[in-house]
């Protein structure tokens, strides 16, 4: 996926004008009644069975700082807060700047083991590719990377290969190609019924539902979980709803803001394993995660969705 604008001031207005936010569950008393609020949905790895939490985090710009403390501190807090509320899966990139270095800082002292780690490969060649795949075990400071897809389907033959030596070698344990815009998906269909993959990474979003045509039936029939990056259109979403009200219908599916209703409409596709948006701050974290909690919005739901953005 290409590299995404950073957070615009929308965001931070989106948020403030929501009524309730999942920062309310710590106030929850202890017991079940908690325990099941703050409970994240989970979703399996068609290939393995493996259960993943729903919602990850993806590190394009946002995590392309300066690797000092004061740079890295809160990206610290926003991968710490996730990890506590029961997230896991991160999403990187060699092609994402100093993004590596970065998270390879933060998972440090006891975080990585509690996180689902995926990177990429964008090197054309069996060598040139296995040399960026090494880089980045070294900048992630990690002895195992759980998945490393194939980046904008470059040199698929070649990078999958190599992928499949590591995962025989239990140096990873998935593979996968990704995809950021629609014009690639002829490619990728092709490349999803010539090839056994675990993973795709695809470009979904409520203003954007081209995937859901013939990619997200695929991944399903081929058995391949799905990634979905964008889920905010690169921000266009936000921006569309800047100062308008959350519909009260919304309410309906346990939606509490606009990042939300986002969220959950790509997560109401059975398809998609886990979406991952940018998240640079613990206050995004804690509303993104709002999603992956409660009711999902039914066809119905999901249409009059469709139609309230389609309207902006």
């Amino acid at each position: 996926m290409p590299p995404s604008s950073r957070m615009p001031p929308s965001r931070r207005t989106v948020l403030a004008g929501a009524a309730l936010l999942p920062l309310a569950v710590p106030l929850l008393g202890a017991g079940p009644a908690r325990a099941q609020a703050d409970r994240l949905l989970r979703r399996p790895i068609p290939s393995s069975g493996e259960t993943l939490p729903v919602l990850g985090i993806g590190t394009s710009r946002r995590y392309e700082v300066e690797p000092t403390p004061e740079k890295v501190a809160p990206l610290r807090e926003a991968v710490q807060r996730f990890v506590a509320l029961g997230g896991s899966v991160i999403d990187t990139a060699p092609s994402y700047g100093t993004a590596e270095d970065v998270l390879g800082l933060i998972l440090q002292d006891g975080l990585r083991e509690k996180v689902f780690l995926c990177s990429k490969v964008g090197t054309p060649g069996r060598e040139g590719g296995a040399a960026e795949i090494a880089r980045s075990f070294k900048r992630l400071n990690t002895a195992t990377i759980d998945l490393i897809a194939v980046h904008n389907l470059i040199d698929p033959t070649a990078n999958l290969a190599t992928l499949r030596d590591l995962k025989a070698q239990g140096k990873i344990r998935y593979l996968g190609v990704t995809v950021w815009r629609d014009g690639q998906f002829a490619d990728l269909e092709a490349l999803m019924r010539r090839e056994t993959l675990d993973f795709i990474q695809v470009n979904y979003a409520m203003d954007d539902r081209l995937a859901a045509e013939r990619i997200l039936p695929l991944a399903a029939e081929r058995g391949m979980a799905v990634m979905v990056n964008v889920p905010f259109g690169r921000d266009r979403l936000l921006k569309a709803v800047q100062g308008r009200e959350l519909p009260a219908w919304a309410a309906e599916f346990d939606c509490a803001s606009w990042p939300q209703f986002f969220l959950k409409y790509v997560l109401a596709h059975d398809a998609v394993t886990c979406p991952i948006p940018g998240m640079a701050k613990a206050a995004y974290v804690e509303d993104n995660l709002g999603a992956a909690r409660g009711r999902m919005p039914d066809a119905a739901q999901r249409t009059r969705m469709e139609a309230l953005v389609d309207a902006l």
